[in-house]
């Protein structure tokens, strides 16, 4: 198991280890040219994460420690704005941009938290993608099996927690951007509210689906670097009791096409949680058979990132991941009122998904319907298409509905890694989180 921020907090209070110390050797890992650093990090902070280091800890000799994250090191999405930096987003086409006048608001938090920050992490071409392939930097490996995908779009931020590259990391979540790359990396991944943390300095993808969370090695982890990002009290939420928690299934659209490996896992983890006294109930909700519908001329992803891009293209189009490209264009053909339409079904549909698991304390379902796919099954577009959509089918559901939603690791030894999903109510991140500190380590199938 990788150590979790609490436990590398108790180390350096207790003076077992020092922030240099933890910096050098996850520097090291970035650099071993066996490792999948080059390929997980689009830049690396190597003399700034170091300063850092040795100022964290003489900071801590003077006693001041100003968060859990305090000296830790840290990687960050490379569509986050740093001061004096062109912002890449993992593409080639913003390679002349000025460079960024201040850190994301997100970075400076960060920072001002006292953590590390190593390196920016690889990723899906301006976040448009659940694979996680770049064309442009590489497709770093799979820490459970370096031949199949990371996930994405967070794939570098993924590599750089699984790798033991960084501790957390920062992703970002669209249609699943941070949960995906958790569930197949075996990682946790929390998507908060969207509303509860700030997008500023950030490259979008979809204003009205993005949001912004950790990558990391525990409910714990997740909980700190939430209430950084959110920039509130640093509190972990106490576990909630399992007994009596009433969590539902959806019988439609996300438990449709399983690999059967995600089946057997869910399942096995889903009967553990019931042996503890929580009651599992599956749901009608034939409202998620209309998403399809819904999104069928691109959604929000495609219109709002074609507006964002569209005199971007018109420059520097022909250097676009040939993935990604038609992908962004599909919003051209959205009209006006397909967008009104778009916004009218989006707030109809959480009113009345909302109607229907409100007297449930969290949604429940396998992170997505594949474990990681191999390099060679996406190197195709027919591949690419095809998997893509079942690593985003389920994640999606959480940002069309804006709720928060947490992945947590279900596999057992041996298994590729498969991910098992809390999707809790509009704005109840701490609740979600309460009770995935009980969840986690019932499903953690060892």
């Amino acid at each position: 198991m990788n150590p979790t921020v609490l436990q590398l907090a108790a180390d350096l209070a207790a003076g077992r280890t020092t922030s240099r110390k933890l910096t050098e050797a996850a520097l090291a890992r970035i650099e071993d040219p066996k490792g999948e650093g080059k390929r997980a990090f689009i830049k690396v902070y190597k003399t700034q994460a170091l300063a850092g280091a040795d100022a964290s800890d003489t900071l801590r000799k003077a006693g001041i420690v100003p968060s859990p994250l305090a000296g830790l090191p840290v990687s960050i999405k490379n569509l986050c704005d740093v001061a004096g930096e062109t912002t890449l987003a993992g593409s080639k086409a913003l390679d002349d941009a000025p460079p960024a006048k201040q850190d994301a608001p997100v970075v400076a938090r960060l920072r001002a938290a006292g953590a590390v920050l190593v390196g920016s992490t690889n990723m899906s071409e301006f976040a448009f993608s659940g694979v996680g392939a770049n064309p442009h930097y590489g497709t770093p490996g799979n820490p459970a099996d370096r031949m199949r995908v990371p996930g994405g779009s967070s794939s570098g931020a993924a590599v750089s927690v699984g790798d033991q590259m960084a501790v957390v990391a920062l992703g970002t979540d669209t249609g699943g951007s941070v949960r995906i790359p958790s569930a197949v990396c075996g990682l946790v991944g929390f998507k908060p509210t969207a509303r509860r943390v700030p997008l500023e300095g950030l490259v979008p993808l979809s204003f009205s689906l993005d949001s912004v969370g950790p990558l990391a090695n525990s409910v714990e982890c997740c909980a700190i670097v939430d209430a950084v990002f959110a920039g509130e009290p640093i509190a972990v939420p106490k576990a909630a009791p399992l007994s009596g928690l009433r969590f539902g299934i959806p019988r439609q659209f996300v438990m449709d096409e399983l690999d059967p490996v995600v089946a057997k896992a869910f399942e096995r983890a889903c009967k553990a949680l019931a042996a503890k006294g929580a009651k599992i109930e599956q749901i009608d909700l034939l409202q998620l058979n209309e998403l399809s519908a819904i999104n069928a001329k691109g959604g929000f992803a495609a219109s709002e990132a074609y507006a964002w891009h569209r005199k971007l293209i018109a420059r520097r189009g022909n250097v676009y991941d040939p993935f990604v490209h038609p992908r962004i264009m599909r919003g051209k053909e959205m009209t006006a009122a397909d967008y009104v339409d778009l916004l009218h079904a989006r707030a109809d549909l959480q009113k009345r998904v909302s109607a229907m698991t409100q007297n449930y304390d969290a949604v429940i379902m396998p992170t997505c319907a594949i474990t990681a796919p191999t390099l060679d099954e996406v190197s195709t577009p027919e591949g690419f298409t095809a998997k893509n959509l079942l690593l985003l089918r389920n994640t999606a559901v959480g940002n069309f509905l804006d709720r928060c939603a947490i992945s947590l690791p279900c596999h057992a030894t041996g298994e590729l890694p498969v991910g098992f999903t809390l999707m809790g109510e509009v704005m109840a991140d701490k609740r979600l989180l309460a009770m995935a500190r009980s969840v986690a380590p019932v499903v953690a199938s060892h």
